[in-house]
């Protein structure tokens, strides 16, 4: 943060208590630093964020997307030069202009299959959080259930939206549905209402964990019947250690329970900032018409960002229509380069930290992230001594948990480093750790 010292010419001060009372929770700033460590410490080795690894990406290759997209709007679309002009220049739809490419494509990797119309594109899937969230949270007694430790984009949005939330606290296997359901219980009994579940039932951020098939069928055997909306997120799914494919919240629902929030960044193209939601829940109006969930979300949008960047949408429009909209094949090498790296990440731990050196961690069946319980606290003062005097980077856990848990833990990414960087960040990572008591 920037301090400013008044002078000839400074602006009108404005005190901090003037202003919404979420820029003071520490919540805002975990997303800040999440963003800006790695800047902060340029030479250190950065397991710090979630970042897709730059490597991957060709420049040249966007001409090439804008080409293909251009090349659908006329071949596919029947759109003549104006038309072509004007949705390439122009705002374009509120909902998007990509939906139908979007709808084919979550139905080809994830058996996820809804109308084109309930498809919103957005600027990120951080958009469609706040958009949902405005949308279903009516007032003081609706109360968002998280998974804790938890994502810190859903939490910082329910702050910024004046929106309660309560932690469920996630075991090996996510979050158990007895206890989202003994949760909505709770509240319910306190005369407030439980209106969602956000989750992120694969390799979820920021603990790497995973639901298996069986406790997934269940949490929706849960959340109907008790009247509970399910947020599922899923950016990392694609990204799997194994050659398996876990279905989707979202393709088991048979009745309108889940809305899937889905995003770009991660599988094609993060700084194109474009994500979608899928929102076919029926919304019945005062006259007994039925509309989308998607038509109230876009209109939030138009009051909000208005349109998602057309330009943005024909670069990931064009890399949907080259990869014929299966992005599980497009990202093959993608795939294999994350799942090389998080087996090297979890081989160099194991090679560091034997049975009985007091350090551990868990075993994440794909995604970025996994989580190293230390018998020490690694806060935010821990992290400036890894940085400064060892160039390693990490996130403490404890930004992630909403009961004050998580002190002895932190989080690596294995996204955001090559593979030789890799292995000398994990030793530096063991040489700090070592000074601090632990035999290694």
């Amino acid at each position: 943060m920037t301090e400013i010292i008044p002078g000839p010419g400074t602006a009108r001060a404005i005190h901090s208590g003037e202003l919404h009372r979420s820029l003071a929770d520490p919540l805002l700033s975990a997303m800040t630093f999440l963003n800006e460590v790695t800047h902060r410490f340029p030479d250190a080795i950065s397991f710090a964020p979630g970042r897709p690894y730059e490597g991957l990406f060709d420049p040249d290759s966007i001409t090439d997307f804008l080409q293909a997209y251009r090349e659908h709007l006329e071949r596919d679309r029947g759109l003549d030069a104006a038309g072509v002009r004007s949705a390439l220049f122009q705002y374009g739809r509120t909902n998007g202009q990509i939906h139908e490419l979007v709808a084919r494509t979550v139905a080809n990797d994830e058996d996820i299959h809804v109308p084109v119309e309930s498809v919103v594109v957005t600027v990120g899937a951080q958009e469609g959080m706040l958009l949902v969230l405005r949308a279903l949270f009516t007032g003081p007694d609706d109360v968002l259930l998280v998974s804790s430790p938890c994502y810190v984009g859903i939490t910082g949005a329910a702050r910024l939206l004046d929106i309660d939330f309560v932690g469920v606290p996630e075991t090996d296997e996510g979050p158990d549905p007895e206890r989202v359901a003994a949760a909505a219980r709770r509240l319910r009994a306190e005369g407030r209402r439980a209106r969602a579940l956000y989750i992120v039932p694969d390799f979820a951020n920021p603990s790497g964990t995973s639901m298996p098939v069986d406790r997934r069928r269940r949490l929706l055997d849960v959340a109907a019947a008790e009247d509970l909306l399910v947020i599922e997120d899923n950016p990392y799914g694609l990204f799997t250690t194994e050659d398996v494919r876990t279905p989707t919240l979202k393709s088991l629902d048979t009745d309108g329970t889940v809305i899937y929030l889905g995003s770009f960044a991660k599988s094609c193209f993060p700084g194109a900032r474009v994500g979608y939601v899928l929102a076919d829940q029926a919304v019945v109006e005062p006259d007994g018409t039925r509309t989308l969930l998607a038509d109230a979300l876009a209109k939030i949008k138009s009051m909000t960002t208005v349109n998602t960047s057309a330009l943005s949408q024909a670069a990931i429009g064009g890399l949907l229509v080259r990869a014929g909209c299966r992005l599980r094949e497009w990202n093959a090498d993608t795939i294999a380069f994350y799942r090389a790296n998080m087996r090297l990440m979890l081989a160099e731990l194991a090679r560091h930290f034997p049975p009985g050196s007091g350090v551990s961690w868990n075993i994440p069946g794909g995604g970025f992230f996994a989580v190293v319980t230390v018998p020490f606290v690694a806060d935010d003062a821990a992290l400036e001594c890894s940085a400064r005097e060892y160039g390693v980077l990490w996130t403490p856990m404890n930004i992630f948990h909403l009961d004050g848990g998580g002190l002895d833990q932190l989080r690596l990414s294995c996204s955001y480093v090559e593979p030789d960087r890799l292995v000398e960040g994990i030793a530096r990572l063991a040489a700090f750790i070592a000074a601090r008591g632990v035999r290694v």
